[in-house]
């Protein structure tokens, strides 16, 4: 793979959005189309048009996917995976990979957010896996466990396992990952794409230096949401 080249365009959008924002635009125009034309009255016509414009809006801001580069060094840095906001910090119990303790921080994407994951940190992954589940709300602690979800396990150059958790929500209905097993991964690089918001969680070694605090905005692939030892 290798570091992304720093880019003119500063946002563009996401391919996730692709099929819906071309179908979607299509099924509007029909409709707008239908009553324009089929309805001497059109006041009911300029209401459907503006609500649909506002709609259609609504759904190309949340597919926008900004080109970000992490400006400085990265060894033993976290970054965020996600933009949103801080939700959780605390020590809990790992189960699926660590088996152990870990310090967990949690952000929280809303619907107005970027959905777009980024990869947290420089390394080879060793493991994706994809869990089907529930959907509950995503800031609930339940969530981590119970709720649709994909773990992705990277190695750093020093050693060091992280694990990183997308997590749908009550409103997301789509998880994808392009993390691979046995592969490099770098930050700056997308680890994936959560449509209609959800939470990510990180897993981290216990004593790491946490640069983030509960409430803080975080940016995806430029917050530095903690420095392993």
């Amino acid at each position: 793979m290798g570091r992304r080249l720093k880019k003119l365009k500063k946002i563009r959008l996401h391919r996730e959005g692709t099929h819906t924002l071309l179908f979607g635009g299509l099924a509007l125009l029909v409709l707008n189309g239908a009553l324009f034309y089929g309805i001497e009255n059109k006041i009911p016509f300029y209401i459907v048009a503006v609500i649909s414009v506002i709609l259609y809006l609504i759904v190309v801001n949340f597919f926008r996917c900004p080109i970000r580069v992490f400006e400085g060094d990265t060894e033993r840095v976290v970054v965020a995976p996600a933009d949103g906001k801080i939700v959780v910090i605390e020590e809990v119990d790992e189960n699926e990979y660590f088996k152990d303790r870990r310090l967990m921080v949690s952000i929280f994407m809303n619907v107005v957010n970027v959905h777009a994951n980024w990869i947290p940190v420089d390394g080879t992954v060793k493991l994706v896996r994809h869990h089907n589940g529930n959907f509950h709300k995503a800031w609930l602690p339940k969530a981590s466990i119970e709720n649709e979800r994909s773990t992705v396990v990277i190695e750093t150059p020093e050693g060091t396992e992280i694990l990183a958790r997308q997590i749908a929500g009550a409103v997301a209905r789509r998880i994808v990952t392009y993390a691979k097993e046995g592969e490099e991964c770098y930050i700056d690089e997308h680890m994936g794409f959560i449509k209609f918001g959800s939470r990510v969680d990180v897993y981290l070694p216990l004593g790491t230096e946490v640069c983030v605090k509960m409430g803080q905005k975080t940016t995806g692939n430029e917050t530095i949401l903690a420095r392993l030892k």
